[in-house]
């Protein structure tokens, strides 16, 4: 038997990056997941079907983040496919970087509304339809707590709101045996993001372990967190970022 055999997982912004290998990693630990996409169609597809072949349930909406009520409205279909919803992971996000006097007002409504709107769409949906001993799991940014350079006010402000929601939602939830956790990765090897990038060397530099991460070692925290072994666990925020922040 597989830690999450009998689970239903719901992943948002999961057809690339960090977001596919969270829902590879709970589907091979035995979930039923869902995730959604906004443009990725055939990456989604691509992947549904991958995952498919190896025997594992996975299914895909395409659900755009930054418009109220379309993650909530995927949700709903989960618990009308499924039946329920154990684990919800909050992955989808956005980074609009430029010098701050350089943004207009579109910028900062965006990146509030995929990067904290939506998070709080979800775990509302969430704290309404999960049983007993659900999980909810947030994708944050080492750049929640440091700053390392210019260009990054709007998207570490948004991630810093994160801190503050999973402290209050772990004590608003934790009396039914739900936990709360943000993990806030460095910089990890994905195609927003990618190690061979012109600015990787200056990433690099800050670390104590002077290396990207990999999507798949995210993945792995987030499996942890969502397994039940983990049920004393809440509130907390886990900072991967190979001592960037240190």
């Amino acid at each position: 038997m597989k830690k999450l055999d009998h689970k239903v997982a719901f992943v948002t912004g999961g057809s690339r990056g960090i977001g596919a290998a969270v829902v590879e990693r709970l589907a091979s630990e035995g979930a039923k997941v869902a995730f959604t996409y906004v443009n990725g169609k055939e990456k989604a597809e691509a992947l549904v079907g991958n995952l498919g072949q190896a025997g594992f349930t996975v299914t895909a909406f395409q659900a755009d983040s930054a418009k109220r009520g379309e993650i909530s409205a995927a949700m709903k279909q989960v618990v009308a496919n499924w039946g329920k919803l154990d684990i919800v992971v909050n992955n989808a996000g956005i980074y609009i970087g430029k010098p701050f006097e350089q943004h207009i007002m579109e910028d900062y409504d965006q990146t509030m509304a995929v990067n904290v709107g939506a998070v709080v769409e979800a775990c509302l949906f969430a704290s309404q339809k999960m049983e007993q001993s659900g999980r909810i799991i947030t994708i944050g940014s080492n750049m929640a707590d440091k700053v390392p350079a210019a260009g990054g006010t709007l998207y570490s402000m948004s991630k810093s709101a994160l801190v503050g929601l999973t402290k209050g939602l772990a004590r608003d939830l934790g009396g039914r045996g739900i936990t709360v956790n943000l993990v806030q990765p460095g910089s990890t090897n994905t195609d927003m993001n990618p190690e061979n990038s012109e600015h990787a060397d200056f990433q690099r530099n800050l670390m104590a372990i002077p290396a990207y991460g990999k999507p798949a070692q995210i993945a792995a925290l987030v499996a942890y967190l969502a397994d039940p072994e983990s049920g004393f666990s809440t509130g907390g925020i886990f900072t991967v970022d190979g001592g960037a922040n240190c």
